[in-house]
């Protein structure tokens, strides 16, 4: 599976970029669904730590505590977003994610602040012909390495984000 965004969505501005507009890292990642927007965003509205979890693909997650396993069905609970929400984030034990912009079928913005480092997240759904374009941009300012987080931060972000795709892929064909 491509998870290398296209060249058009690395230029194009996306909502959330003006959260951390000096920026020194940006990683961006896309791939493909074969399911509309529709039904795709209601498993991003319920991604994350203490809600639906991240999903892997089965083979990893049956190497993991039954716990730690992320959600393979719709939680219903978990559906109901708004912007002022706070959620937790995997970044460390008080790390956290504001919810800024929540535009069901297609936008979701988070922000966070970890010591001096500030970042964004968005993840930004579009329809195509065979199902739906997911875009992921992760901005961050304050780094203090920055080779560090744009190297190894940015081989454990296409590890995770390719995951996160098959593991959508699984629980989209169920």
């Amino acid at each position: 599976m491509r998870i290398r965004p296209h060249p058009e969505e690395v230029a194009a501005d996306l909502p959330g970029d003006d959260l951390v507009p000096d920026a020194e890292v940006v990683m961006d990642r896309g791939f493909d669904l074969p399911a509309p927007p529709a039904d795709v965003w209601p498993w991003f509205a319920q991604l994350g730590r203490n809600r639906a979890g991240w999903y892997l693909p089965r083979a990893v997650e049956c190497l993991m505590p039954p716990r730690t396993r992320a959600l393979r069905h719709l939680e219903e609970s978990l559906q109901h977003l708004s912007p002022g929400d706070i959620i937790d984030d995997w970044g460390g034990r008080d790390a956290t994610f504001e919810i800024v912009t929540h535009d069901p079928p297609g936008t979701l913005v988070h922000r966070s602040t970890r010591g001096a480092m500030h970042l964004s997240w968005a993840i930004t759904l579009r329809p195509t012909a065979d199902g739906t374009r997911v875009h992921l941009r992760l901005r961050l300012a304050g780094v203090r390495r920055r080779r560090l987080a744009e190297y190894g931060g940015g081989f454990v972000d296409l590890v995770t984000v390719a995951g996160l795709a098959v593991g959508l892929r699984e629980r989209l064909a169920q």
